[in-house]
């Protein structure tokens, strides 16, 4: 019986670029040694409610040669590719689980515990034809890298499998990455999003299998830190959520129209610089340095399509029923489709670069190696819970110093408080599950509900650069003029009240418990 943590990066691919890898030549740095190929015959089991799944764990009886393997996993799931979980693995007689078999007392009460006397029964397969070979390292790192093409069936459902699995051995997680960046540069990156076991039960209750199509925007996941971890081990996990998120919603813009997908990759950019400040005082670090200047840059262009986005659904549309007789949204809106249109293929242009899969895979790389780089005395062995509590208080007293004074403002200091309110609440959602939620809760509502105002505000600022749009052909020159008066009056006179409102608001947060203190 072995017990091992794997760590795991996980990324799809369709045929063609399977074809490829087989063929492409490994990086500098890297040998490797002989290709095996086998096929490899998986049944997934499960009690009829599927406890197992609930619990995020797995169990497969494999068919491997001539032998059949029992696999446990615990801890299922990934995260920008990447996963970690606790395998225990077993020579069995059969097809059929066999708990005898298991060597580990503890892990068989967690079983049973689990199971609670219900029937184990098939939930799908897995059939793979899996290329596999060992990778050395220069560094000593040993990574196996399996290509694996197959398919997934449940019942009369059938999904292919397109995936290659790096997977450390021994040495530096880092080198995973950069491996995978050596050998799958040409086209944008897709991280898998889900382990076969995942798809495996999406596709079993009859779910669609999202298998290289194009992914549906998505928000970033919740950040699950433990009050025993250090500021480094925080830091790695906050860093693969932003990691997520980002290339997920890059694929998303690439894919869709949907104006969910460039807005919820700005958001994965923003969080990703707001980690990167919150965790400058540890660590003065060149590569974080990099990261920050290039997602600023990169959340610059995304930027712009999302603001055209804004302009066209919640500043032109709200105010086009109450608008007077003579007065017609739609060359404006026409002309804003216009603009949208070029800058979104701008945008795709960008993010098809081979230079945004190296940042996602030097991002990656740097996020899995940061928990190695503590030693003795490193500010990162920082305990999260003093770390977590100095941050928020240092992001809380940004923000009142904007508040106390709200009520003398400039439009330029409302922008810089819109602007913090922000980061507090990046700063919240990073660190919240170390307290009470009972605790954050209140906090961050009343938080989100001024955020709002502010950022409503900021909209109406943006309308008024409608005048740098774009000229369109057939569009009257003097219908859009009409169009932007009225638009850009309605919403001012809203934003005065709105105004008003926020220092309301801002008195009710101010005296809401700051949980962290």
């Amino acid at each position: 019986m072995s017990n091992v943590t794997e760590t795991e990066l996980k990324i799809e691919l369709d045929g063609d670029a399977l074809r490829r890898l087989k063929r492409k030549a490994l990086p500098q740095g890297f040998t490797s040694g002989q290709t095996v190929t086998r096929t490899l015959r998986s049944i997934y089991f499960d009690t009829p409610d599927q406890a197992l799944k609930r619990a995020k764990w797995s169990l497969r009886v494999r068919r491997v040669g001539r032998n059949w393997v029992q696999t446990i996993k615990r801890g299922t799931g990934l995260s920008g590719g990447l996963s970690s979980p606790k395998e225990t693995e077993v020579r069995v007689s059969g097809p059929m689980p066999d708990f005898a078999r298991i060597g580990d007392p503890e892990l068989v009460e967690q079983l049973n515990g689990l199971i609670n006397g219900h029937d184990l029964v098939p939930q799908f397969e897995t059939v793979i034809r899996r290329n596999a070979r060992q990778i050395s390292g220069e560094d000593g790192t040993s990574i196996e890298l399996a290509i694996d093409s197959g398919e997934i069936v449940a019942g009369e459902c059938r999904s292919e499998i397109g995936e290659a699995e790096f997977e450390l051995k021994a040495g530096n997680p880092g080198q995973l990455f950069k491996l995978a960046k050596g050998l799958l540069n040409e086209h944008p990156v897709r991280f898998s999003g889900q382990s076969k076991a995942e798809r495996g039960y999406r596709l079993a209750s009859g779910g669609e299998d999202a298998k290289l199509s194009a992914p549906a925007p998505k928000t970033a996941g919740d950040v699950k830190l433990a009050a025993d971890q250090d500021a480094g081990t925080a830091l790695a996990t906050i860093l693969q959520s932003c990691l997520d998120q980002i290339a997920h919603n890059r694929i998303a813009t690439l894919d869709l129209d949907d104006p969910e997908g460039p807005h919820q990759l700005r958001i994965g950019f923003r969080r990703l610089r707001s980690a990167i400040k919150v965790f400058a005082p540890l660590l003065d670090d060149k590569d974080l340095k990099r990261f920050n200047e290039q997602a600023q840059a990169i959340a610059a262009e995304v930027g712009a399509l999302r603001d055209l986005d804004v302009l066209g659904a919640e500043i032109v549309a709200p105010p086009q029923a109450v608008m007077p007789a003579h007065v017609d949204a739609t060359a404006l809106l026409r002309t804003i489709g216009k603009a949208r249109k070029t800058t979104r293929r701008k945008v795709r242009e960008l993010l098809a670069r081979p230079e945004i899969n190296e940042f996602l895979f030097d991002l990656g790389g740097y996020a899995v190696a940061i928990e190695q780089a503590t030693g003795s005395g490193s500010p990162l062995e920082t305990p999260i819970g003093d770390f977590a509590a100095k941050a928020l208080k240092k992001r809380w007293n940004k923000v009142k110093a904007y508040g106390t004074r709200i009520g003398e403002l400039s439009i330029e200091e409302r922008h810089e408080m819109r602007k913090a309110l922000k980061k507090l609440r990046y700063t919240v959602e990073f660190f919240r599950s170390l307290y009470p939620q009972k605790a954050v809760k209140p906090f961050l509502e009343q938080l989100k509900v001024l955020q709002d105002v502010f950022g409503y505000l900021n909209d109406v600022a943006m309308a008024e650069h409608m005048v740098d749009l774009p000229k369109v052909k057939g569009v009257s020159k003097e219908d859009v003029a009409l169009a932007k008066g009225f638009v850009i009056g309605w919403h001012e006179a809203r934003a005065a009240q709105a105004w008003t409102n926020a220092r309301g608001i801002w008195k009710k947060t101010a005296k809401a418990n700051r949980f962290w203190s």
